[in-house]
C-alpha cells in the first residue's frame, strides 16, 4: 500500500503523543465521602474507561491517513489489442443481384453486421466503392453507427458513377485511411462480384507492396459465382490475408468466421494501477466514532 501525500504521515505523531498522555495521566483527585473507609480499587473498569479516552486519538489518526491519500495496485483484465478493421463493400448495379433468398448487397451487409458483432472493442469503417470510392462511415467503436448506414448502402441508390467496379482504387484509398491510424492492427475486408480492370499491369503487386510495408492485411470475398481473379489473390497472400469465393449466403457467413479465426482478438497483461483505497479507514474511522458516542453516554471519567 502506498500513500499519495506521505509526508502527512509524519503528522501520527500528534495522535500517538495524545494517546501516550491519555493513558498515563492521572488528572485532578475528587475528596468523596467514604466514612473514612477505602475504595475497592476497579482495575478492569479504569482500563476500560482509559481505552474510550483514546479513541478520539484513533479518530485524529484515521483522519490523517485519509488525507495522506491511500493507495494499493489494482490489475485490472488485460487489454485488448486494437483491430482497426475497414470494410470495402461493393455497391455497384451488379451486386443486385440474387443471392440466396435476397441480394449480394444485402446479405453481404447482414454478414458485416454478425461479424462485427462478435468483434466488440474493435474500430470499424465502412467504404463504399463502385467506380469511384466513398468513406461512409470513419473507423468507430460504435457499431450503432454501422447499423444505421445500411438504408443508404443499397447500389439503387446510388449515383451513376458508381456502377463500375474498381477494386485497385478501393484500395489505395482505404490504404489511405488505414496508414493513418496511429495505433492497432490494420485489417481490409474487401467485398465484391466483379473483375476489376484497374489491378493489371503491376498494379496488384504495387498495392501488396503497400499494404505490407504499413502491416496491412486484405482478406477478399467474392460474393459470386467462379473464383476471385488472380490479382486479388496475389495482394491477399502478400500481406498476410487470404482471397475467399462465397457463392452463397451460407458460405458468406463461414468466411466471416474463417477470418474471425484468422484474425483472433489478442489480449496484453495491463500495468497494475494504483487506486484509492480509502474503504478500510473510512469503516475504521466510522467504528470509533461509533464507540466514542457510546462512551459519552457514560462510561467515562466524570467531566467535573
Amino acid at each position: 500500500m502506498t500513500f499519495t501525500h506521505p509526508w502527512l504521515l509524519l503528522l501520527l505523531a500528534a495522535p500517538l503523543a495524545l494517546a501516550v498522555w491519555e493513558w498515563q495521566r492521572v488528572g485532578q483527585r475528587i475528596v468523596l465521602p467514604f466514612d473514612h473507609s477505602a475504595p475497592r480499587p476497579r482495575r478492569v473498569l479504569e482500563r476500560a474507561v482509559k481505552t474510550l479516552q483514546l479513541l478520539p486519538a484513533g479518530l485524529l489518526a484515521v483522519a490523517i491517513l485519509l488525507l495522506a491519500g491511500p493507495q494499493r495496485l489494482t490489475q485490472s483484465a488485460d487489454a485488448r489489442v486494437l483491430t482497426n478493421i475497414e470494410v470495402c463493400l461493393d455497391v455497384s448495379g451488379s451486386m443486385t443481384a440474387p443471392f440466396g433468398n435476397g441480394r449480394r448487397a444485402d446479405k453481404a451487409l447482414e454478414a458485416i453486421f454478425d461479424f462485427t458483432s462478435r468483434r466488440k472493442g474493435d474500430a470499424f469503417g465502412l467504404t463504399a466503392f463502385g467506380t469511384e470510392v466513398l468513406h461512409w462511415v470513419p473507423l468507430t467503436k460504435d457499431l450503432a453507427a454501422l447499423r444505421a448506414s445500411a438504408p443508404f448502402l443499397r447500389p439503387e441508390r446510388m449515383p451513376r458513377y458508381m456502377s463500375g467496379t474498381r477494386i485497385g482504387h478501393a484500395l489505395r484509398a482505404v490504404h489511405r485511411v488505414l496508414a493513418a491510424r496511429p495505433e492497432g492492427e490494420r485489417v481490409v475486408v474487401l467485398i465484391s462480384d466483379g473483375q476489376s480492370y484497374d489491378l493489371g499491369g503491376g498494379v496488384a503487386e504495387k498495392i501488396a507492396a503497400e499494404f505490407s510495408g504499413d502491416d496491412i492485411t486484405l482478406f477478399y470475398i467474392h460474393v459470386a459465382e467462379g473464383q476471385p481473379q488472380d490479382e486479388t489473390f496475389t495482394i491477399a497472400q502478400r500481406t498476410g490475408g487470404q482471397a475467399f469465393a462465397a457463392g452463397d449466403p451460407a458460405a458468406l457467413q463461414e468466411v466471416f468466421q474463417r477470418i474471425d479465426t484468422m484474425k483472433p482478438a489478442r489480449l496484453v497483461p495491463s500495468t497494475p494501477e494504483p487506486a484509492d483505497f480509502f474503504h478500510p479507514f473510512a469503516l475504521g474511522g466510522l467504528a470509533l466514532l461509533g464507540l466514542q458516542m457510546v462512551g459519552m453516554l457514560g462510561l467515562r471519567f466524570t467531566p467535573w
